[in-house]
Parts: C-alpha cells; sequence; structure tokens
C-alpha cells in the first residue's frame, strides 16, 4: 500500500521539491499547504496516512500542528524536518512530539530514500506508539561532538540561549522568565561552561554564544 502523504511547510520552494520528489519517488501525495488551518482541513476531509512537516519559521510550529492533526487522526504517521538537531533551540519542547514521530536533520539527508522509508515506517511508529526517533546519522564526527555538547544543557540553559539570540538582554530575559538579572548572568555563565566558550578580548563572549547557537540550528554562514 502507498502511503498518502499530506506535505505542509512555510515555504513554497520548499513545498513544491519536497513534493516533486515525493511524486518521483512513486509516493502518493495527496495535498500540500503553508497554511495551518487548511492543513488541518485538508487532513479532516482527506484523512492522509502521513503527514511531513517542514515549518520552522517565527509563529509556525510543527510540533503544535502534529498534535492538532493527531487528535484528529489517531494513527495518522508523523514525519518533520528540521535543520536543528534539538527542538529546543527553534522554540519547541522534545517532550511534546508526539509519540512514533520520526525527525529527521535536513543535513544528514544525503539521500531521498531515506526520507522515503521515514514515511513509510511512521504509520507503523504512530500505531505502536513508538518513542520519537531522529534520524541524523550522516552528520560527521565534529558536529556529532557539538550535538553532544548541546543536549547536555537543562530546558532553561536552552530557552535562555534562544531568547539571547533573539536579541534581549538580560533584564528583558529576567522578565520573561519570572527571575532577577542576576540569574540569567548565572544561567549564560553556565551555558559558556558547558559550550566551552571563554572570555576572549576580540570578541563578546555573547556573541561567541549566539554563534553557536546559530551554528547549532543550522543557520547559514558566510
Amino acid at each position: 500500500m502507498r502511503e498518502r502523504i499530506l506535505v505542509i511547510g512555510d515555504d513554497s520552494f520548499s513545498i513544491s521539491t519536497l513534493v516533486s520528489a515525493f511524486r518521483m519517488n512513486e509516493m502518493d501525495v495527496i495535498g500540500e499547504t503553508k497554511n495551518q488551518n487548511v492543513a488541518l482541513n485538508i487532513a479532516r476531509h482527506l484523512q492522509p496516512d502521513v503527514i511531513v512537516l517542514d515549518m520552522q519559521n517565527a509563529g509556525n510550529s510543527a510540533v503544535k500542528i502534529a498534535n492538532e492533526i493527531r487528535k484528529e487522526i489517531v494513527n495518522v504517521g508523523i514525519v518533520i524536518l528540521t535543520s536543528c538537531s534539538d527542538l529546543r533551540f527553534i522554540g519547541e519542547l522534545n517532550s511534546s512530539v508526539p509519540l512514533g514521530t520520526k525527525i529527521l536533520v535536513k543535513k544528514s539527508l544525503v539521500d531521498f530514500s531515506v526520507l522515503c522509508s521515514a514515511v513509510e515506517d511512521c504509520v507503523k511508529s504512530a500505531i505502536s506508539k513508538d518513542s520519537v526517533m531522529w534520524i541524523d546519522g550522516n552528520i560527521s564526527h565534529q558536529e556529532k561532538g557539538i550535538n553532544s555538547l548541546m543536549a547536555q544543557l537543562t530546558d532553561t540553559q536552552a530557552e535562555t540561549l534562544r531568547l539571547v539570540a533573539d536579541g534581549m538582554t538580560n533584564a528583558q530575559i529576567g522578565r520573561t522568565r519570572f527571575v532577577s538579572e542576576k540569574s540569567v548572568e548565572q544561567v549564560l555563565s553556565r551555558v559558556a561552561q558547558e559550550l566551552h566558550v571563554y572570555a576572549d578580548r576580540n570578541m563578546n563572549m555573547r556573541v561567541q554564544l549566539v554563534s553557536e547557537y546559530y551554528r547549532w540550528i543550522g543557520a547559514p554562514t558566510h
């Protein structure tokens, strides 16, 4: 049986590329959309077997959409594409990802068949309520080392680092998280230690931390 796929994304080019690639691999795409409400309506009416989500821009939560559709279709398979190996750094909670979901790190997808296999397997995983599976086996040893460092950060540390990257001052972060500015300073100091970022007279530590953050989420560098 060919799985019936609904593709949801936040970029028209990415959506069309995914859809074309699926169809070239003789996979059945029954719908595509950038709109969350449209996605929910399509899911209700067409009852896809699998949803493939590639949504990372502000205001578009792949995890939220996945959970909403899972409420409508209990055993729908879910595949999430992301540039980041830890969803906390794009404002999501790893613990909120629906069971059975396959999460693929984009830069590791050197072969489109990896994504096709994930699509084929995710329905069975959804029915069995398997643990969430990350597929990032093709990243380099250096990147795996960075992943290991970042994974050691607590949720508080990860969220604080993300807010720093968003341009917030320590005072603003303190108000957002309902803690003192001193507490924010302590959290950032601990993050720097965990990531082996040290004081450098040629570069502000805050700038170094933001650089690590953008490298981690897969942002392009020049």
